[in-house]
Order: C-alpha cells, then structure tokens, then sequence
C-alpha cells in the first residue's frame, strides 16, 4: 500500500475510506453491487459508514480511487477537465480500445473530439441521420418485430442499434457481415470492464481475442475505403470513416490508420450498447406503465397522422417528441445506461478539504447521483414531468456526463431512441412475460432474461 503515500514529509489528509484487499481493493464489491442490480449500492453504504456526503477513498481495478459524491462532485470534475484531472478508464478498457477518443485526454485528446464533432452536427442530422435510421428501424420491425406473438427486447433491439451503428458510421449495408460483427462485439462488450487476467476461460480473454478479429475486419474496411476515394467512388462526405480518412485536423495532420480503427470500435461501442439498453428499459417502463404508454402513444399517433404515406420522419417531427424524450429522460434516470465514469488527477489538490494527489483515480456515480432523494423529490418514482420547464438542478442528471467530456453522441442517441420508440409504438402495444424480471448492471442495465415481452398489434 505504500504507493497510496506521498513521500512528503508533512502526512497527506486523505479522504476517510478503505482501500480493502491487497491487489484486488474493493473491485469485487464495486462489480457485485452492479450483478445485484443495485450500483448505487456500493457508493451508498460507504457514504453512510464514513459519514461523508461528499467523498472517500477506496482501491479499484489495482488503483487508488476517491469517490465524489453527488452534483458537487460531478460539478467539481466536469468543471476542471485538464486543469485538475483529465479522463482515464482502467486497464481493461485501454487495451481493448486502444488510442481513440475515450482513452486519450490532454491536447491529442481535443483533436480528436473536434475531428469527430465536425461530424456530428445537426446538418449531418438532418442530412443524413433522420432517414437512414428510420429506413433501418421499419427494416428491423418488419423482420424482427411484425407477425410475432412474443419477443425478447434486449438481443433483437442490439441488432437494430448495431446495424444504425454500421451503416452511419461506415456505408455497412451487408447483412452477414453486420450479424459477423454483432457477434464479436457481444463478446467484446462481456470483458470491456473486467479484471484484465488474461487466460483461457477469462473474460478478459475472450474479449481481446474478439477485438483482434474486430478490428481485423475494421482494417480491410478502411483500406478498401481509402482506395476507393482515391478512385473517386466513394465521397469525402458520406459517412464518418470518409471523413476521418480524407480530412486531416487543424494542424493538417491526418488521423492514423490505427486511431481511425481504434475510434471506430469506441464509436460502434458508444454508438449502440448505451442505446440498446436505453431502449430496452424504455419499452420494459412503459409495459408496466399503461397510462405512460398511452400518453407517449397520442404523441406519437398525432406525428403520424401528420404524415403523407411512405413519407420519413424529418427533424422538426423529432422536436414534436416532448412527452416522449422526457419518459425516455427518466427512463435513463433511473437506469443511467453509464453508471458512472473515472478521471485521473494530473496535479495534487484539495477537495471538501482532503488532499487528492496526482496520479490517484476519481469516480463520479450517476447512479448515486440519480437516486439522491434531496435532489429527485420521491426519487424511486417514475415521473417524466420532472423535465418540465427548467429540469433538473446542474449537474443533478448526468446521463451523458458533462463539462469538456460530455458524450458527443448524446443527439445521434436522441434520435436513435426516439425514432424506434415512433415506429414501435405505432403498430404495437404489449405485456411483460416476467414483470418483475431482474436487472444486472454488467457494467450496463441489462434483464437477466432478454425481456421478453408479449406483442399486440393495433387494429387497423
């Protein structure tokens, strides 16, 4: 434990805590509250046996962690991304991703955010985005939804976000190859966060086998990609790995081969496991909620009833879905498909009067935050008017995180999720098969059982 110590003659005023077991630290415990379907669990209890509403220490994934609690915590990292701290994730996600956007911080990292935002905007919304999703979701319902009595939620929903995923970020159209992929990402996504022992049998191990022949065939798709925009058959502009490729940043330096391949398994990743969950708590929320569903639905009816036959969703029907995003806002309030996430302190500090110093981890806790009944009023209920006028306090709901770092995809999930929900809504209602079904967080929400749910068409 000696590396937890400054060498400094004056003691260090650490923050109150444990750091557990030798090597492992209290990892063990911070997974299993999220097994248990409770993440906020593990925060909650070491709030109350250090009686500190604001921070302690601990030892996670081999590090030492101080935990920040709440909208001062949140409000205190967001605010001092690289000034104070800047973004780290452990071990087993920087080997598994590699040089990408998420890993990366300081003045690289800045690059890299603008080379992807200059993507993401609402012209590429608009342009692009809308159609493509709502094409690819009628697709998906017609194959995977229509003419079924009973579905499972979870796995059928990951094959519609994956496919968006693919053929917005790379012209993927090619079914087989798209299943081919889906399949090592599942396994991917099982050993993104796990303890890095890498052996047969492991988590760990199978996902970074996965991510060897993920980021193989993502390779033969940028050389074959480059190629044909030197021969002038595919355009600049068509989708994110053109832009990557035939656009260099402000410094006029091209993004590697190997960081385009690495940005692009975090993006596939970001891009369709946080909606997929998303979704799957949405359509779990409203089959236990009928009078939530019957409200969304008259939104949802009256867009439709707007539109021509065969005619596409367009932007300003999106700003239409009020009531909507607000159930799927406490959906994910609820059931925050990103737990929370680690920064690391580049300087040594002082927060809530406890020295932090550099080289130590930090973690905010949406989950903790989301279920703070002094900030949520009857904070276990499901209440979408908490989205009414001004919201939640700052810093309160962090889904998509905040400050420098919040999530550049936040309106691509926006849409993706509320593009589903018209679609689905319009043809079906339908019932829980196991209406109190566990959930895990493994590290994301996910039913124990797939969610299986009964479907019930509308009569014409």
């Amino acid at each position: 434990m000696g590396k937890y110590f400054s060498t400094r003659s004056k003691p260090l005023n650490l923050p109150p805590g444990s750091y557990g077991w030798p090597i492992l630290g209290e990892t063990m415990e911070f997974l299993g509250a999220g097994v248990d379907g409770i993440p906020e669990k593990y925060v909650k209890e070491r709030m109350e046996k250090h009686k500190s509403s604001q921070v302690f220490k601990t030892s996670l994934m081999g590090e030492p962690v101080a935990v920040l609690c709440g909208p001062a915590g949140n409000k205190f990292l967001f605010s001092n991304e690289n000034k104070l701290v800047t973004s780290w994730w452990p071990i087993s996600v920087r080997k598994l991703l590699g040089p990408c956007l998420a890993t990366t911080g300081g003045d690289e990292g800045k690059q890299m955010r603008k080379m992807l935002s200059s993507f993401i905007t609402p012209d590429a919304f608009t342009r692009l985005y809308i159609k493509t999703m709502d094409v690819v979701c009628q697709q998906h319902i017609n194959t995977h939804w229509q003419g079924k009595e009973e579905v499972k939620v979870f796995p059928t929903i990951k094959l519609y976000t994956f496919e968006v995923a693919c053929r917005l970020f790379m012209s993927l159209e090619d079914p087989h190859q798209i299943a081919k992929l889906a399949v090592l990402f599942n396994v991917f996504l099982k050993g993104i966060i796990s303890v890095p022992l890498n052996f047969p049998g492991t988590r760990y191990f199978n996902a970074k086998r996965a991510t060897i022949a993920i980021k193989k065939q993502l390779q033969t798709i940028v050389r074959n990609r480059r190629i044909a925009l030197e021969q002038e058959t595919a355009s600049p502009s068509q989708d994110l790995l053109s832009h990557l490729l035939a656009h260099p940043d402000e410094n006029g330096k091209f993004m590697s081969e190997s960081v385009i391949i690495s940005n692009i398994l975090m993006l596939l990743f970001a891009g369709h496991d946080t909606s997929s969950v998303a979704i799957t708590m949405l359509m779990k929320n409203l089959g236990q909620l009928p009078q939530t569903y019957e409200k969304v639905f008259r939104e949802q009816d009256e867009i439709a009833s707007s539109k021509e036959t065969g005619e596409f969703l367009q932007w300003d029907d999106i700003q239409k879905m009020r009531y909507s995003w607000n159930v799927v806002s406490e959906t994910m309030r609820l059931s925050p498909p990103v737990i929370g996430a680690f920064r690391e302190a580049i300087v040594d500090f002082k927060y809530a009067g406890y020295d932090i110093p550099r080289g130590w981890k930090l973690y905010w806790s949406a989950s903790i935050t989301h279920t703070d009944s002094s900030v949520f009023l009857e904070n276990t209920k499901f209440d979408p008017s908490r989205y009414e006028r001004a919201g939640p306090t700052p810093f309160s709901y962090v889904v998509f995180g905040g400050g420098p770092r919040m999530c550049l995809g936040k309106e691509f999930a926006r849409l993706e999720i509320l593009i589903f929900l018209h679609n689905i809504v319009k043809r079906f209602r339908w019932d829980l098969q196991i209406p109190d079904e566990k959930v895990e967080y493994d590290p994301m929400p996910t039913p124990v059982k797939g969610l299986p749910v009964h479907l019930h068409p509308h009569k014409p």
